[in-house]
């Protein structure tokens, strides 16, 4: 009787989930979801939402995602045996339902009075019917450990799958994605640390953005009668596409995925950011072109608020890991060696991300990983490694955690990044600022470093294996608004088309699809409601108030 494993990764801005065959160890199906089910762009707003709505409610979007994503497969989920998982710790906490408030609060005497307690994360095997995953009695799922509260299991993957610990040059690590997780490891010695970058690396809050997924544009390159553009086919691969004037969108040469593209991924607005300035037609944030817009194929643009979405995104990348740096006490020049990992670390172009400032700028050698959070739990539901193998990976694992949130270098670099990429500082005063905080200068990329490319694809073993983009995740919010007149108001304001006003039993519901919703970081609905009795806080799943 065959017999089936799954890996799930719980990112920042999506869930990704692949089923294998236990016994040939080949992937049956790939599912992801569009965006994140909990409400909100990024980790901060996650938080929030968790903090003030429940956790329960927030772990129970979760769960009801994942059991969306696992019925998308189309097999017999009574006969998968292993889920693993991993994420960053608060994720995992909500996927586990278990204390959060030690992940969302700094210090320890705020923590005592909440009267806190920080629940044991080493790592454990429970029933997946324990935690609400649908179909599967048999099943038993995997968490592997975090070293600290603040350095999870993701980082522990993006640290044991790209072997940077081995490394015996000064090396840097980091995961492009929405909360961009880093690691520099000097003589032995690891500091980390994490940005919360925002999605637009990812393709959100962009606005023709999309996941990396079939018809995404993923690379924009300058050609000979125009910009041609990269767009992804089904099996996750950069086929040719279009070739565009970038100033009127008329197409010069039409290619293989002609009319597919149906928007845009992170890494593609990396290349069109790259290819823009090169040009001459980015001046951040502003676009020169005679609509204020880049045209590329099949109608997707690029706009000025783009640039400067995804230019935030690339400060906080670079102050991250400049701080870091500084931490460990070098500077550019000795760190030769950098890796790239996560969707966009992948997919990107990464002498264009160098050039804008996404790599290390002394990188001679740049190394380009996939989904390394989804390898690990792979290796973890096929028994190629184990939950005690990890604990003493972790153990093993002494690392100097920087929090950007308070590191003034952190703060003062980010500052000058905010001027460059949104309030139109010319680059070249960047040292210039640099000077002003008594910060060592940023020297010129290396022209043309060594690229090496792991493998192909984000998600690994997809050669042939349909991959699903669940686009409604059947995540819904709902719960009853006393005085609400139904304006509708709240509805034409919603930038996402989340939420809907509805009648029943002579009683008013608004119902949000929570994976639309972009959280605390919007609340247009709640502002915009001329009674002032909107407050989707109280909503909870299912219709019952939290």
């Amino acid at each position: 009787m065959t017999e089936y494993c799954i890996a799930l990764d719980i990112g920042t801005s999506g869930l990704r989930s692949q089923i294998i065959d236990m016994e040939t160890k080949k992937t049956i199906a790939t599912s992801i979801t569009a965006r994140h089910p909990i409400p909100g762009m990024n980790v901060i707003d996650h938080v929030n939402f968790a903090i003030t709505s429940g956790e329960d409610v927030a772990g129970g979007l979760i769960i009801s995602a994942v059991n969306s994503l696992f019925a998308s497969f189309g097999v017999d989920l009574s006969k998968v045996k292993t889920v693993a998982v991993c994420g960053n710790p608060f994720q995992l906490s909500l996927f586990q339902n278990i204390e959060i408030r030690d992940l969302a609060y700094a210090g320890k005497n705020m923590l005592e009075s909440l009267g806190v307690v920080s629940p044991p994360r080493d790592g454990e095997t429970v029933k997946a019917s324990d935690l609400g995953i649908k179909g599967m009695p048999d099943a038993v799922v995997m968490i592997p450990p975090a070293v600290t509260h603040e350095i999870g299991a993701d980082a522990i993957a993006m640290l044991l799958i790209t072997d940077v610990l081995d490394s015996k040059e000064p090396c840097l690590v980091v995961d492009y994605g929405t909360n961009a997780e880093m690691a520099l490891v000097v003589n032995g010695n690891v500091y980390t640390g994490s940005a919360a970058a925002g999605p637009a690396l990812e393709g959100q809050q962009i606005e023709k953005g999309m996941l990396a997924s079939p018809g995404a544009i993923a690379d924009v390159n300058i050609k000979e009668g125009g910009w041609e553009c990269t767009v992804l086919d089904g099996s996750m691969k950069g086929s040719q596409g279009d070739t565009v004037n970038p100033l009127t969108g008329t197409v010069s040469k039409k290619g293989d995925m002609h009319g597919e593209a149906k928007g845009i991924t992170g890494t593609g607005v990396v290349a069109s950011i790259c290819c823009g300035i090169e040009a001459g037609l980015i001046m951040p944030p502003h676009i020169g072109s005679p609509d204020g817009s880049l045209h590329l194929q099949d109608g997707v643009n690029i706009y000025s608020r783009d640039i400067d979405e995804a230019g935030k995104a690339i400060g906080a990348l670079r102050a991250g890991f400049l701080t870091l740096l500084l931490e460990a006490g070098i500077w550019t020049d000795d760190v030769k060696l950098a890796y790239m990992s996560g969707a966009s670390g992948l997919y990107v172009d990464a002498k264009k991300a160098l050039r804008i400032g996404m790599v290390v700028p002394g990188a001679e050698r740049i190394v380009q990983f996939g989904n390394t959070s989804i390898e690990l739990a792979r290796k973890l539901a096929m028994g190629e490694v184990s939950i005690e193998s990890l604990r003493e990976f972790a153990k093993r694992l002494r690392a100097t955690h920087c929090m950007f949130a308070t590191a003034q270098a952190f703060k003062d670099i980010y500052s000058i990044e905010y001027s460059l990429w949104s309030q139109g500082m010319p680059a070249s005063e960047y040292n210039n600022m640099m000077d002003v905080y008594g910060l060592p200068h940023i020297p010129d990329p290396i022209p043309d470093p060594d690229v090496t490319r792991i493998s192909a694809t984000d998600l690994p073993d997809t050669e042939g294996v349909k991959i699903m983009m669940l686009e409604d995740a059947g995540t819904i919010l709902s719960g009853e608004i006393k005085g609400c007149i139904m304006c509708g108001i709240c509805m034409e304001e919603c930038p996402e088309n989340a939420i809907t006003i509805v009648a029943e039993d002579n009683r008013v519901f608004g119902k949000i699809m929570s994976d639309r919703c972009a959280g605390t970081a919007c609340r247009r609905c709640e502002r915009s409601c001329p009674e002032s009795v909107l407050s989707i806080t109280p909503f909870g799943m299912d219709g019952q108030l939290s």
